[in-house]
């Protein structure tokens, strides 16, 4: 199922609106994070960084087909093979990959999908215990130059209750303010 309200514009404008080293430095995605699953990889705009940061897999999926044969050629043109971008309607099919498998989940301004419950449970089932998800979205401010319409922008504090309702842990450290157009929160499995 496509997520409402989410069309691209184009890909040199769209990766403008990001501060992509602040993301990644603020959920502390690096060396030491192994295998990585992407939930709408669009463009790429966050596949290429992080598969340069991380050591192990990077599971890029999307519904859109353009979406990830552009993925796939852009890491190509990059020289990374740890990625795996993949056609997948994550609703409808889950990830595809094994329970508890994952070091980190990426919900990337998706969370106003019409069933964000059911992104955030199947990104809980294939975390390993103690795994991390990142969410970021839009700050829900008309302002903002894009994101989807504000009445189904979800706020903080509605994606801090959907991850606790998924089984995930929040600390309200981290909380964060990705300016200047998003924020940022970081869940983790509290399974041992």
């Amino acid at each position: 199922m496509k997520v409402r309200d989410s069309g691209m514009p184009e890909e040199d404008y769209w990766e403008s609106l990001f501060d992509i080293p602040l993301i990644l430095n603020s959920f502390a995605i690096g060396t030491d994070t192994g295998d990585v699953v992407e939930f709408g990889c669009g463009y790429g705009t966050f596949t290429v960084p992080v598969a340069r940061r991380i050591s192990g897999l990077l599971h890029a999926l999307d519904i859109e087909p353009a979406m990830v044969q552009k993925v796939a050629e852009r890491c190509r043109h990059e020289g990374l093979s740890n990625v795996r971008a993949e056609v997948r309607d994550v609703i409808e099919q889950g990830t595809g990959l094994r329970d508890g498998s994952m070091d980190l989940a990426l919900l990337f301004n998706i969370l106003h999908h019409d069933q964000p419950l059911v992104l955030l449970r199947e990104a809980f089932r294939v975390l390993k215990p103690s795994g991390r998800l990142a969410v970021i979205h839009w700050i829900h401010d008309p302002a903002t130059p894009r994101g989807p319409d504000l009445n189904i922008r979800p706020r903080p504090e509605q994606c801090i209750a959907w991850g606790k309702e998924a089984g995930f842990l929040f600390l309200p450290p981290e909380r964060f303010d990705l300016k200047p157009y998003h924020f940022g929160l970081l869940f983790r499995n509290p399974l041992p």
